[in-house]
């Protein structure tokens, strides 16, 4: 078996720069300008992600922190397979369970129990092994006596709970966390992160994102620091976290 459940390697990722089209007037006023001068074409795009190498282990739990626009989302967007890369090779070997954009999947019109079921097989579960959880998804979300009604009466917070317990009910082999520990009021919270570090504890790969230092420290055991796309800096939490942090200092 490969030791590795995550092999980016040399990864670069291009996007194209879009302006805005323009009006009537400008079309107008530029025209000769688009006539007469064609722009360099490398100067159309940007890099989200520069020649990225990225092994992460069966069991490791792995840090990504940065600043807005440093590529973490196109990072997990990658490694979850939705957009693919403009160079490199990328190798992910178990099934991913995203805990992304909560209850994306759902849909208003069905009931909590309906949605529960519909999103636990889009994350891969079958529909016998999602009624055999149900149980436990509504007690962990809190949210019984409401979970026969439409999901459109539900609170924001009742809305991202249910989606949340059902994610972490899918047996996830690698789980790819973005700012979610703050869903639901602070018992939830805390009840949410418990359940997240009990499963990384357990051994489950965890690719771990957020702006919040302190959770970072606390739940993995290594992290990179991004910056415009490139790794600034790759090892023990603490060492990165502090570097990260007299950065922040110096150019905040």
């Amino acid at each position: 078996m490969n030791e590795f459940a995550i092999d980016l390697d040399h990864i670069w990722k291009k996007y194209p720069l879009q302006k805005d089209r323009p009006g009537f007037k400008e079309f107008f006023v530029n025209i000769h300008k688009s006539i007469s001068k064609k722009k360099d074409k490398e100067n159309r795009h940007f890099y989200g992600l520069k020649d990225l190498t990225l092994k992460i282990k069966r069991g490791e739990c792995v840090g990504i922190i940065g600043k807005n626009g440093a590529g973490k989302s196109t990072l997990l967007s990658i490694i979850l397979g939705t957009i693919f890369p403009s160079k490199g090779k990328v190798k992910v070997m178990d099934r991913v369970t995203p805990l992304l954009e909560l209850g994306a999947g759902f849909h208003p019109d069905l009931t909590g129990r309906e949605n529960v079921i519909l999103n636990g097989i889009l994350l891969g579960l079958t529909k016998l092994e999602v009624l055999k959880k149900i149980p436990s998804i509504i007690d962990f979300s809190g949210i019984c006596e409401f979970i026969d009604i439409p999901v459109r009466t539900y609170s924001s917070g009742m809305y991202l709970r249910l989606a949340f317990s059902v994610a972490m009910h899918t047996d996830p082999k690698i789980l790819i966390i973005d700012e979610v520990l703050s869903v639901g009021d602070e018992g939830f919270q805390k009840k949410s992160k418990e359940a997240i570090i009990k499963l990384i504890r357990g051994g489950i790969t965890t690719v771990f994102v957020s702006h919040n230092l302190q959770d970072i420290e606390e739940i993995c055991n290594r992290t990179i620091w991004l910056d415009h796309g490139k790794v600034m800096a790759e090892g023990e939490t603490k060492v990165v976290v502090d570097k990260y942090r007299k950065e922040t200092m110096c150019t905040g």
